[in-house]
């Protein structure tokens, strides 16, 4: 079938990839839509990997100062260029990330930052819970493992669901961004004060 300049731009605004590699998976899949945005999804997020072991010594402070002016978050997000960095995309980016921030409180960038310290004692609260409420034992440890999950998306930033979509998380955020902007992409580190209370950091 033929492939209309309306198809390109459709599957453009689904997937954010360029012209000529949308008309070329339309034509790869015969004009399939979903096919082909699953497709471009896949190379996206492949091309997406490859880019996050290169060094991000470039980006942005981000300041959020909610509307009552009773939470603030400073965010530190990088990427590769100082051109990427002053684009509109990876200032809405950082906006973004840190709105989330002081809407959802969470104390660390990434799962792997909580320290042992803190993983441990809610292990053993949820294993006592769990044993508390009757569980059997040969279940208490998939129980555990659901509940710790839970932990870990209110902890962790990257496993959070995006407040404005919650079809996706703040990593998914990022592996977007990746894909758009064409850079490595991390957030470093965050402090989030409330009028108060001790400000989560990472």
């Amino acid at each position: 079938m033929g492939i209309t300049a309306q198809m390109v731009k459709d599957l453009r605004e689904i997937t954010g990839a360029g012209p000529l590699d949308c008309k070329k998976a339309l034509e790869q899949f015969s004009g399939d839509m979903d096919k082909a945005a699953t497709h471009l999804r896949e190379k996206g997020l492949a091309k997406a990997a490859k880019k996050v072991g290169r060094a991000t010594n470039e980006g942005l402070i981000d300041v959020y100062l909610h509307h009552n002016r009773r939470v603030g978050v400073l965010l530190e997000i990088n990427c590769e260029t100082d051109f990427v960095a002053k684009t509109d995309k990876f200032q809405t980016l950082a906006h973004n990330v840190a709105l989330q921030i002081a809407n959802l409180a969470p104390n660390y960038v990434r799962r792997e930052d909580i320290p042992q310290s803190v993983v441990e004692p809610e292990l053993d609260i949820q294993r006592a819970r769990a044993r508390d409420e009757g569980k059997p034992e040969n279940m208490i440890d998939k129980i555990v493992e659901g509940r710790m999950a839970r932990f870990y998306q209110e902890q962790a930033l990257l496993e959070q669901e995006y407040i404005l979509d919650d079809s996706k998380t703040i990593a998914d955020l990022l592996q977007e961004a990746i894909v758009d902007l064409g850079e490595n992409i991390q957030i470093a580190r965050f402090a989030r004060f409330a009028l108060g209370e001790g400000g989560g950091e990472e």
